[in-house]
């Protein structure tokens, strides 16, 4: 249940301690273990409380993907691509950075769950994103797919990599590789 603000106190506490306890465990096991009894008991609640709020743990996971897409997209927004793009992996890479372990995993981790929930976001970024783009506008269905693909996976790959390295690299250093990189390939490709 995404909060408006005009919810009682009890009920923004309680939605609180549900997604508090749930990014817990998503750092803590795979999506597949977590099972809403552990959850309830974590945050101190019931169980027909969860389930006023959630139909199931996919509509809770549900709703963390929109908020964390909607926290990126609203960082971008007035970005314009593929002129932009260099500003858009930048805001990638900090927003990412802030969002802390649980967002880790979910765009890092190989779970099928942690896959669905990934492509639900990218399609929401590029679909926002690119979508305004004469230029992208302009190319084949499978011109559109192809740069995205290449986008995507290149700016991902490197986050992962970054990520599993342990972050060792400067943020802003992995910035300006994934920029060097990735704006050859689309400057290129728009040529």
């Amino acid at each position: 249940m995404l909060i408006t603000g005009n919810e009682d106190l009890r009920v923004r506490r309680t939605i609180e301690a549900i997604k508090r306890s749930f990014e817990e465990m998503i750092c803590e096991m795979d999506y597949e273990k977590i099972r809403v009894t552990e959850l309830c008991q974590r945050a101190m609640i019931n169980k027909k409380t969860f389930y006023v709020y959630y139909q199931t743990l996919d509509d809770l996971l549900s709703e963390l993907q929109s908020e964390l897409s909607a926290g990126y997209l609203e960082r971008i927004r007035d970005f314009s691509l593929p002129d932009e793009l260099d500003k858009v992996n930048r805001e990638f890479f900090l927003y990412s950075e802030e969002k802390g372990l649980a967002y880790e995993k979910i765009t890092c981790a190989g779970s099928s769950s942690y896959q669905y929930i990934r492509s639900g976001m990218m399609k929401e970024v590029n679909e926002s994103g690119w979508g305004s783009s004469k230029q992208y506008q302009a190319l084949s269905d499978f011109e559109k797919t192809a740069l995205m693909n290449f986008v995507n996976n290149a700016v991902l790959g490197i986050y992962r990599q970054w990520v599993d390295s342990g972050k060792q690299q400067a943020v802003e250093e992995i910035i300006a590789l994934t920029n060097r990189l990735v704006l050859g390939g689309v400057h290129e490709f728009f040529r």
